[in-house]
């Protein structure tokens, strides 16, 4: 009879995985993610079937947790200004405190390796923010901008902000702000 698989060595396989694909890339063998799990290379197959499986569950995992940071707490009877901003300091904060789990994910969105059921239950959890965005055009308080330029749009402008909130920490408020005001004066109508 199998044994049981434990969360704890899946966790540490998730956990070993993003290090080492930060580090390394989406190229790394898998025998490098073993080791550093504390595992036998045979015993990462038993919880992930190849390394796709691990890719997309990794893809999904980040993405959870990156929902659960921005979607906390999310003041919906807010303007939609004040809506976006709770994202935007939310997304920027958790970009700085996750900088291995941001790049993995950037790499893991250009791989190709990704299922259509994993992008939908990554992006899944964000749907409050596209119904949302989606209103704001119909109300004409943002622009008439496709969704997905939108969204490309707030990731780059929030890269640059993490990058300058990470090698300036004193001023990271200052450009967390200044990065969230020129996002808005870039997609709003006023």
């Amino acid at each position: 009879m199998a044994r049981p698989k434990s969360d704890d060595k899946r966790n540490a396989i998730l956990s070993a995985a993003t290090q080492i694909f930060a580090e390394r890339g989406l190229a790394a063998p898998t025998s490098a993610i073993s080791n550093l799990a504390g595992i036998a290379e045979g015993t990462l197959f038993t919880y992930f079937n190849n390394k796709d499986g691990l890719l997309n569950e990794l893809y999904r995992e980040i993405k959870l947790d990156l929902a659960d940071a921005m979607m906390s707490g999310f003041p919906r009877k807010k303007s939609v200004r004040t809506r976006l901003r709770y994202i935007w300091d939310r997304y920027t904060t958790w970009g700085v405190s996750h900088p291995d789990q941001r790049k993995v994910l950037s790499q893991l969105q250009l791989s190709g390796s990704l299922t259509l059921e994993s992008k939908k239950a990554g992006s899944a959890p964000f749907s409050e923010i596209e119904a949302m965005s989606e209103e704001a055009v119909e109300q004409r308080i943002l622009r008439d901008i496709p969704l997905e330029f939108l969204a490309a749009t707030m990731d780059a402008s929030a890269q640059t902000t993490i990058s300058f909130m990470t090698s300036h920490p004193a001023s990271a408020e200052k450009y967390q702000s200044l990065g969230f005001e020129t996002f808005w004066k870039g997609i709003s109508r006023k």
